[in-house]
C-alpha cells in the first residue's frame, strides 16, 4: 500500500532513539524536548487511525505543562474533549517504544485489533505551547497525520484546555460552542459578563485581580482575552513570558509546593491573586495577610466555593438534581468535613489522577471536581442542563426561580466542561465572588486547613506499595497499615496514607493533624515506616527542622 510506503520514507525523516523506552501516562508523554521528534511523528499516526476509528475529530496537544521548559510532551485528546481511552493510551506506548523497522508491524496490527478502515475520511486539530521546541515537534505531529492522508488544522499556540475545547466543539457540530480561539473568548468572557450584572455596586478594586502566567501560554491568552472582558475583570498580568524563564519560581505547581508567592509578582497585602501553570489546566489563588503571612486557596477552597454557589441556585431554582464534589485523598479533612456536615454535599473520594475524579463526576446531574493542585471542573449531566433551560425559558416560572435559572445559564457557558480550565476557572470564581460580594479573605475563612505535610521516601521498588479503598489505606507490605493506624491514633484530628509515585520509584506520605507540629511528626513517623517495610534505600528520611 502506498500510504504505508510515505509512513516508513517520513518515519525516517523522524528516527526513532535505539533502547528509548517512554510511558504515555495521565499525562500524556513527557519528558526532554531532544528525545521526542519520533514519539510526536508517531502520535500523529495514531491520532488519524484513532479519527478513522472514531469517525471524528481527534486533538494532538503538543506541551509538558508544570514542567522545566527543556521538557516536552504529548496529549492525544478523543472526541468530546476528554483524555484518550486507557486502551489506546497502550497503542501510544506500543508506537512510541517500537525500533525503527517495527513501526509498521506496530501500526499495521492496531488497525487489524481495531478493525480500522482506512479508506475514512481523519481529522486532527494540533495546538501548542510556548516553549522553544514546540514548533518542530508540532510539524513532526502534522507530518505523521499527513503521512498516512489525514486532514489536519493547526491551531497554532493555545492552552491545552483551548484545544480540547476546540475538539467537542467540532464533533458536536457547534453545538458546545464555535471552534475558533476567539469563539471560546467571546462564549466564556459573553457568560461572564452576564453573571457579574448580578453583583452591586463593584469597584474597581473589587474587579482587580493580580494573575501570574507562569512565563507560559496562559499569560499570552489572557493578553488576547482581555478585550473580551470590557473591563468587568481588571488583570495586572506578571510572568506573562516577556523576561523569565516557563514554570521557573513561578507557576500554580510552585506556589503550591513551596506555600509562597511566585518571583516576578508585587504583592500588596490584601490583593487577590491567582496562578495558572504551564499550559493553564490547573490554578491556585492566594493573598499576603497585614501580617505578611501568605495564605494559599487549592483546590480544595476552590471546589467549596463553587459547589456551596451552585448548591444555592439550585434549592433557588427549585431543581431536585443529584450533586456532589469528588476529591481524591490530598483534599484536607476541614474541606470534606465542611462538604459534608455544612453544605450536606455528597462527597466522593477516588484515586488521584485528573480522568478518575472526571469519571465519578459524570455519575451525578452536577459533579464538581477539583484536585488539590488546582485542576479541575464542573460537569452537568444532559438531563440538568435540559431542566435549568426549560424553567429559564418558562413564561410561568417565578422571579426569584427564574434569576436562579438564567444564573446557572450563564455558570454553565463560563465552565469548559471538557477539562480542568485555568482562564474558564478564573473567570467562574471571580463571578461567584463578585456575586456574592465576598474578599478573597471571607472566602478564605469559609474553613481553615488542618495542617499537612507531605513527604517522599525513595524505594528501590514502588509496586511493593499496593493500595486499595481510593488509595487511603495500604494493603501491602504486610503491617504497614497496621503501623499507620497506630501512629494515627496518637494525635488530634489526624489522617495519614501512603501511595506509590506513577513515575519514579518513590513512594508518597500525606499526613495532616490538629497543629503543625503533629501533622509534621506523623508525616515523618509513617516515613520512617516505609522505610522500614517498603525497602527503603538511601538515608533514613530525618524529621524536618
Amino acid at each position: 500500500m502506498a500510504q504505508f510506503q510515505e509512513v516508513s520514507k517520513q518515519s525516517s525523516l523522524h528516527p526513532k532513539p535505539t533502547g528509548l523506552v517512554l510511558q504515555y501516562g495521565t499525562a500524556g508523554f513527557r519528558t526532554n524536548a531532544k528525545k521526542l521528534d519520533h514519539v510526536m511523528y508517531r502520535m500523529g499516526l495514531l491520532a488519524t487511525l484513532r479519527s478513522k476509528k472514531t469517525e471524528a475529530t481527534i486533538g494532538v496537544m503538543v506541551t509538558a505543562s508544570h514542567n522545566p521548559e527543556e521538557d516536552n510532551g504529548v496529549k492525544i485528546i478523543d472526541p468530546m474533549g476528554e483524555m484518550v481511552t486507557p486502551s489506546w493510551e497502550g497503542y501510544a506506548t506500543q508506537l512510541a517504544n517500537a525500533e525503527q523497522e517495527d513501526l509498521l508491524t506496530v501500526l499495521k496490527d492496531i488497525i487489524e485489533k481495531e478493525a480500522i478502515n482506512m479508506s475514512k475520511e481523519a481529522n486532527v486539530f494540533v495546538g501548542k505551547d510556548t516553549r522553544s521546541s514546540s514548533p518542530s515537534l508540532s510539524q513532526a505531529v502534522l507530518d505523521g497525520v499527513s503521512a498516512l492522508g489525514g486532514h489536519s488544522r493547526d491551531y497554532g499556540l493555545v492552552t491545552t484546555p483551548q484545544l480540547h475545547y476546540m475538539v467537542c466543539c467540532q464533533n458536536t457540530q457547534g453545538k458546545y460552542g464555535e471552534a475558533t480561539v476567539d469563539g471560546y473568548y467571546n462564549k466564556l468572557c459573553q457568560a461572564f459578563i452576564q453573571l457579574t450584572k448580578n453583583a452591586s455596586n463593584r469597584t474597581d478594586d473589587q474587579k482587580h485581580l493580580c494573575l501570574d502566567g507562569a512565563n507560559g501560554i496562559g499569560a499570552l491568552k489572557v493578553r488576547e482575552m482581555e478585550r473580551h472582558l470590557q473591563r468587568e475583570l481588571q488583570i495586572s498580568l506578571f510572568n506573562d513570558g516577556s523576561k523569565g524563564k516557563l514554570n521557573h519560581e513561578c507557576g500554580a505547581d510552585f506556589v503550591k509546593v513551596q506555600q509562597k508567592p511566585p518571583t516576578g509578582i508585587e504583592i500588596n497585602g490584601g490583593d487577590r491573586c491567582c496562578s495558572f501553570d504551564g499550559d493553564a489546566d490547573r490554578i491556585v489563588y492566594y493573598y499576603t495577610d497585614p501580617e505578611g503571612r501568605f495564605h494559599l486557596l487549592d483546590g480544595d477552597k476552590i471546589a467549596t466555593l463553587i459547589s456551596t454557589f451552585l448548591k444555592e441556585l439550585l434549592t433557588q431554582a427549585g431543581l431536585d438534581l443529584k450533586m456532589a464534589v469528588v476529591q481524591t485523598a490530598y483534599a484536607n479533612g476541614s474541606s470534606t468535613q465542611y462538604l459534608e456536615d455544612t453544605m450536606k454535599v455528597i462527597v466522593r473520594c477516588t484515586k488521584t489522577g485528573v480522568k478518575h475524579l472526571h469519571h465519578a463526576a459524570q455519575d451525578f446531574d452536577t459533579g464538581v471536581y477539583f484536585e488539590a493542585n488546582g485542576h479541575g471542573t464542573v460537569l452537568f449531566s444532559k438531563e440538568a442542563e435540559k431542566k435549568i433551560q426549560q424553567l429559564a425559558e418558562d413564561p410561568n416560572t417565578k422571579d426569584e426561580k427564574k434569576r436562579a435559572a438564567l444564573l446557572l445559564q450563564n455558570t454553565i457557558n463560563v465552565i469548559n466542561q471538557t477539562v480542568g480550565d485555568a482562564i474558564s476557572d478564573m473567570l467562574l470564581i471571580e463571578a461567584i465572588l463578585a456575586i456574592k460580594g465576598m474578599s478573597v479573605q471571607q472566602w478564605d475563612a469559609i474553613y481553615t486547613d488542618l495542617p499537612n505535610r507531605q513527604l517522599k521516601v525513595k524505594v528501590a521498588d514502588r509496586r511493593v506499595i499496593e493500595t486499595t479503598d481510593a488509595e487511603t489505606r495500604a494493603v501491602s507490605p504486610a503491617g504497614l497499615q497496621a503501623a499507620i493506624d497506630s501512629l494515627v491514633a496518637k494525635y488530634k484530628l489526624a489522617r495519614s496514607f501512603v501511595r506509590p509515585s506513577g513515575t519514579e520509584d518513590v513512594v508518597r506520605v500525606y499526613a495532616e493533624a490538629e497543629t503543625r507540629e503533629s501533622a509534621d511528626a506523623l508525616a515523618h513517623e509513617v516515613s520512617l515506616e516505609v522505610y522500614r517495610l517498603a525497602g527503603g534505600v538511601g538515608d533514613e528520611p530525618k524529621l524536618l527542622h
